[in-house]
């Protein structure tokens, strides 16, 4: 008997499938998890790059003409 019930054979089908779409959502669940325990794409501090770059700014780090390029870049 060809594709016994043992291994993959032919039989993966709709087992196989629900199988991998577990794992799947495991491993998403896992990410989303640690993204946010860790914060993501936010500053140690959690200010956003445009607040970042609104301080240094207002500081007097940087000049308009380059204020207004990377706020362009940003958005």
């Amino acid at each position: 008997m060809m594709g016994s019930e043992f291994g993959l054979g032919y039989g993966f089908g709709i087992h196989g499938l629900g199988m991998v779409a577990f794992w799947v959502l495991i491993v998403l669940l896992i990410v989303f998890l640690v993204r946010g325990i860790f914060g993501g794409n936010s500053s140690p501090d959690g200010k956003s790059a445009i607040e970042i770059l609104d301080e240094r700014y207002a500081s007097g780090e940087i000049e308009q003409s380059e204020y207004e390029e990377r706020k362009r870049a940003l958005t």
